[in-house]
């Protein structure tokens, strides 16, 4: 074919793109890194410094290699790096812990220092240091490009920053409690550890919290996106649960659950675990029912469904019921099986606030549950850049008496949680059997401390009929 002729195809591939009307409910991909990047520059000049001196750190030295990130990565990296180029050494030094007096700190600027040794200098977020060799071989000599660091040089430049700033301290990212905040690999800690010797090998310090509430702190602007992402989370499973996917009789939960991550798929998002759809139904137990059964009139359904969007992920759960032949809405037991659970939701929204443990909000919300005759479990997460995120579990479902370590961290201000939990209740219309009303939903807390719905709670059941 003539370069005139395949011109003209990739044209007309092109027109009849746009006139497919390709859904982008976030607009493009260049459109989110433009959003993307003025979020990591908010949170690398207000929150970072903030979170620093919230926990006494003067300079916080976060090495990493290429396919071998840290956890923290992701929250301080540009939306077009998706990898740690060789290596890369993020320096953060706070320039104003040396002020020797509280008015001098005030007539400085205060403004933290980040420096990326390697690496690129993520939008003009890092001063990038490059190697001052000149690049071997044809780039080297026609443009006198400059090398990047590389081995041991750039260990070296470490202990120059280092020794420059004379830091009292240094921040790494060690934790035998929190996966978010381990993020130093064993070699790296050796090289840097060989590098600087004892002198400043001795000043090091974990600070579990830095990287864990600098990875679960969420901005204004981010918590409007993310309205509009639970939005869109919400219309692909009231989708899934109606008769557009489902006929009663002939569907199976797994052809839900592929149409549900085809759909995401067709929407050019992401997800950050398999979807499921389960199936209660009136005098047939669990294992009777099986894996994947096909959906009756009668059933309750349950769905467990997230997306993933500019980095960002949701997380939902929602009940849906099959109407039966004459039925224009569930029995009344299982709507007061549905009541239960957004009971349970009031209570443990009322006892999460900032300042608590997450052991502290657990214990404190199944006293009041059990106190209401409420036959429930809690086991809420964070969420936001992870799926199961950054900050203080607040129960695990196989673990209601508080989880050691990992509940004791503490909520703070401007982070996001997915409240999970359920609720299980004898129907009278079902001979008193026994339905679990599982719900997910994700919650907001403002800077104010103020929790509000992501979007909103589901207080009704989705209908098949």
């Amino acid at each position: 074919m003539s370069t005139s002729r395949i011109l003209a195809a990739i044209v007309l591939t092109a027109s009849s793109v746009s006139a497919q009307g390709i859904e982008r409910p976030f607009g493009t991909l260049r459109e989110q890194a433009v959003e993307q990047q003025k979020w990591l520059d908010e949170r690398m000049t207000t929150v970072l410094p903030a979170l620093m001196r919230k926990h006494g750190v003067e300079m916080w030295v976060v090495p990493m290699r290429e396919y071998n990130e840290d956890p923290v990565f992701s929250s301080i990296v540009s939306p077009t790096t998706f990898a740690a180029r060789r290596r890369t050494i993020y320096v953060f030094f706070d320039q104003c812990v040396q002020a020797k007096t509280r008015s001098a700190r005030d007539s400085m600027p205060c403004t933290v220092e980040r420096i990326a040794l390697g690496g690129t200098s993520q939008g003009g977020v890092y001063r990038a240091v490059r190697s001052t060799t000149q690049a071997a071989g044809p780039a080297g000599a026609r443009a006198g490009q400059q090398a990047e660091l590389w081995g041991d040089a750039q260990w070296r430049v470490l202990a120059d920053a280092i020794s420059a700033r004379k830091p009292r301290s240094i921040a790494i990212n060690t934790s035998r409690v929190f996966a978010f905040s381990d993020g130093l690999s064993s070699g790296e800690l050796e090289g840097m550890r060989a590098a600087l010797g004892p002198r400043w090998s001795g000043t090091f310090k974990s600070v579990d919290a830095l990287p864990l509430e600098l990875i679960a702190t969420r901005l204004p602007a981010e918590n409007a996106m993310y309205e509009r992402m639970t939005r869109v989370a919400w219309d692909i499973i009231e989708r899934a649960f109606s008769n557009a996917v489902i006929t009663p009789g002939v569907t199976r939960t797994e052809d839900v659950v592929w149409w549900m991550r085809q759909r995401v798929n067709d929407l050019g998002l992401g997800t950050w675990f398999q979807p499921s759809v389960e199936v209660q139904r009136q005098g047939v137990s669990e294992t009777q029912l099986g894996d994947n059964p096909v959906i009756q009139r009668g059933d309750v359904l349950h769905c467990d469904f997230g997306i993933t969007a500019l980095r960002l992920n949701t997380d939902t759960q929602h009940m849906g019921y099959v109407l039966r032949e004459g039925e224009t809405a569930p029995p009344a037991g299982l709507q007061r099986a549905l009541v239960s659970s957004n009971r349970l939701q009031d209570i443990v929204l009322t006892e999460l606030r900032p300042g608590r443990t997450g052991n502290e909000v657990l214990k404190a919300s199944l006293e009041r549950m059990r106190r209401e005759g409420i036959d429930g479990t809690v086991y809420t997460h964070p969420i936001g850049m992870h799926g199961h995120g950054a900050g203080p579990l607040i129960g695990l479902w196989d673990y209601q008496d508080g989880v050691p370590g990992r509940g004791d961290a503490r909520v703070i201000p401007s982070m996001w949680f997915s409240i999970e939990l359920q609720a299980t209740s004898p129907v009278p219309e079902w001979n008193a059997q026994l339905v679990r009303s599982a719900q997910e939903e994700d919650v907001m807390i403002g800077a104010d401390g103020v929790l509000r719905w992501a979007l909103r709670r589901q207080t009704t059941y989705h209908l098949v009929r």
